[in-house]
């Protein structure tokens, strides 16, 4: 489905994204920093704490690790870092969510993982113009919250901007 929405200055922007059959998304919730981002829930296939994060040497900035989850070499990515929020430096226990992106497993660091949301396709909007732009590259739009926004996630972006999928 797809909504569009956009100033009157500008070319409309459509959003492609994944509905349920009455017209809502779900978003499992997490912050970094004080922002609040939502990934589409069926990119989600568990939450989990780290506690055991393996370096690599001469990796980029982003990629914190790996990780052994169930016996499964899981490439652990700070979010912070992907979206351009400072780096988290050593992370000896956090939050992940799991995911994976064209059969490879990868955990995303984040602060914390909140709760699961439902919002209208209809409040889904393209990124304002004023969103810093590595975020616009890295999500697929924005809802209006009552007291925030909450700016949804990409994952495919997110993994291809640090050309990270194999």
């Amino acid at each position: 489905m797809i909504a569009s929405s956009a100033p009157d200055t500008a070319a409309p922007r459509a959003v492609q994204v994944h509905a349920l059959a009455d017209s809502d998304l779900e978003y499992v919730t997490l912050t970094i920093r004080d922002q609040t981002f939502g990934l589409p829930i069926a990119d989600v296939h568990e939450v989990f704490a780290t506690h055991q994060i393996t370096t690599v040497p001469l990796a980029p900035a982003a990629i914190k690790g790996l990780l052994n989850l169930r016996g499964r070499v899981v490439t652990a990515l700070c979010m912070r870092t992907l979206l351009g929020l400072g780096d988290a430096g050593a992370v000896p226990e956090c939050m992940a969510i799991g995911v994976e992106m064209e059969g490879e497993p990868f955990a995303l660091l984040v602060d914390r993982v909140g709760d699961v949301m439902r919002l209208p396709l209809a409040t889904l909007e393209p990124n304002p113009i004023h969103i810093d732009e590595n975020w616009q590259n890295l999500s697929r739009g924005v809802h209006r919250l009552e007291t925030s926004i909450l700016v949804v996630v990409d994952l495919g972006k997110i993994i291809a901007s640090q050309s990270l999928a194999s």
